[in-house]
């Protein structure tokens, strides 16, 4: 079995059953688990990440106007010769589309079995986590594994009591929006009140004075694809807004454990249900804005 992943929470995936192994290529943001950057990257971003914020929205909004916003190697993925490939159709900015792949494949003449992730509810992901296993072969694995994941997220569920804490999530700062999609089913898994999203819907851009009428009793700050270093780096120039909004802040590495429709999320709703309660969160996931 040859497998190419061309999405990070894919190859976290493939990765968790057992197939490290059997990935021969990975997209230009696939890097967990870590011995997977030693795969040939066969994609690549036209926008520069490195930009602030404010810059990155206004790039990303130009580039994708033009075209796709990440290109792919087709003579690389076509001498690979994969017997699986693992795209997605959920995001246009985040991988290459499925067209791309299905195009690529098509005048590689490769015959490569083509799996498309489209999660948008937290249930959704925990299905791409079966539907992928059946495609390598190792469907049995899979339906342990979503058992797995499926009882943590129940077992959290089990232990929350009321009042729920209210929260918002943002998952970019300039210009602010909130976190949609699984997220908003994260944070009632973690046993908050969900704020100002619709559960398996895109993230809404919103300004400042909405997020303040959301009144959060707590604000998880996890802009999407930004590590936990760039978060802080990112949130310390609107610390003050930031604390105008919610008593307590949550500051998370977004591109691991929240934007990543991957086995990861459980991992995040552990860690903010443990939050909510008033404990700590493992200081690989996450840390309180400092004062």
């Amino acid at each position: 079995m040859r497998i190419v992943s061309l999405l990070p929470a894919a190859s976290e995936i493939v990765s968790a059953l057992g197939l490290c192994d059997a990935l021969v290529g990975r997209s230009h943001e696939c890097d967990y688990p870590p011995e997977l950057v030693d795969l040939p990257a066969l994609t690549r971003s036209r926008v520069d990440s490195s930009l602030p914020s404010d810059r990155l929205d206004a790039e990303v909004r130009r580039v994708i106007s033009e075209g796709p916003i990440c290109s792919l190697d087709e003579e690389q993925l076509a001498a690979l010769a994969p017997d699986v490939v693992v795209t997605q159709e959920a995001c246009a900015v985040c991988a290459v589309s499925y067209e791309q792949v299905v195009d690529s494949l098509r005048r590689g003449a490769c015959r490569a079995q083509v799996v498309c992730l489209r999660p948008s509810r937290l249930g959704d992901v925990i299905g791409d986590v079966r539907r992928v296993a059946e495609a390598c072969g190792v469907a049995r694995r899979g339906e342990s594994f979503a058992a797995e994941l499926s009882g943590r997220l129940a077992a959290l569920a089990a232990r929350v009591r009321p009042p729920r804490p209210r929260v918002a999530v943002l998952e970019w700062l300039a210009p602010p929006m909130l976190a949609g999609h699984w997220v908003p089913e994260l944070i009632e898994a973690a046993g908050g009140m969900a704020l100002g999203a619709t559960p398996g819907e895109p993230s809404p851009y919103v300004a400042w004075d909405a997020v303040h009428a959301l009144a959060p009793d707590a604000l998880v700050v996890a802009p999407c694809g930004f590590d936990l270093g760039r978060t802080l780096a990112e949130a310390q120039p609107v610390a003050s807004r930031l604390r105008s909004l919610a008593p307590r802040i949550l500051l998370m590495d977004g591109n691991a454990y929240m934007n990543r429709p991957g086995p990861r999320l459980v991992d995040a709703a552990d860690a903010i249900a443990g939050w909510l309660r008033g404990g700590d969160v493992p200081t690989n996931v996450g840390m309180s804005l400092p004062t």
